[in-house]
């Protein structure tokens, strides 16, 4: 994929970055993410989940998660005079999966950007975490690694036929959950996917 970014991204004004459940708004892939869509002239916000700033280690229970993804949401589409329409929702892992569930619930936006989705914990393949999946009718791309042990790729490509919207997968050859030292991929498919959804 090429590497310059191209001329500032028309369309969506801004994302929304949440981070797995073992990290905070600090997490290197968002930070990769947000310096890539600033550059694209998006506003960017990296949210924090509450047990986070409570300093707890567990996370909360999904609608305390998702609450907060509408939060920031609607705080970013305030600031920047629009709906939450014109936003791009996503992050790594638990972070994105809180986002899509927040869109399956009739939060509006611009797209879904999911990085390593963990589609069912290691080792448990019949425990899916997609129910929400036909109820979502936007653009989203799902950004993983070939040996993902949340989810291999026929089982995300799979499930993901369940989703309404356009669906585009960019796969990380021999990438792991975690995507170690693979940001600027991840980063560089965010781009080009944000300038088809745009085109």
């Amino acid at each position: 994929m090429k590497k310059d970014a191209g001329p500032a991204i028309p369309g969506p004004l801004g994302a929304v970055l949440a981070p797995g459940a073992s990290a905070g708004r600090d997490q290197p892939a968002l930070v990769s993410l947000d310096r890539a869509l600033s550059g694209a002239g998006l506003a960017v916000e990296r949210l924090d989940f509450p047990y986070r700033m409570a300093g707890r280690r567990a996370p909360d229970r999904p609608p305390v998660l998702i609450a907060a993804v509408e939060e920031a949401a609607r705080n970013l589409a305030a600031r920047l005079g629009s709906g939450t329409d014109r936003l791009v929702l996503g992050g790594r892992s638990m972070g994105g999966r809180m986002c899509s569930m927040a869109v399956a619930q009739g939060l509006p936006a611009a797209g879904l950007l999911l990085v390593s989705y963990p589609l069912h914990p290691p080792g448990r393949p019949d425990r899916l975490r997609v129910d929400h999946f036909p109820a979502l009718a936007v653009p989203c791309l799902f950004v993983s690694g070939t040996r993902d042990q949340f989810g291999t790729p026929a089982e995300l490509e799979q499930a993901a036929a369940a989703i309404a919207g356009p669906v585009t997968h960019h796969w990380v050859d021999g990438g792991d959950h975690a995507l170690r030292a693979k940001d600027e991929e991840v980063a560089q498919a965010a781009l080009g996917w944000l300038q088809q959804l745009c085109g």
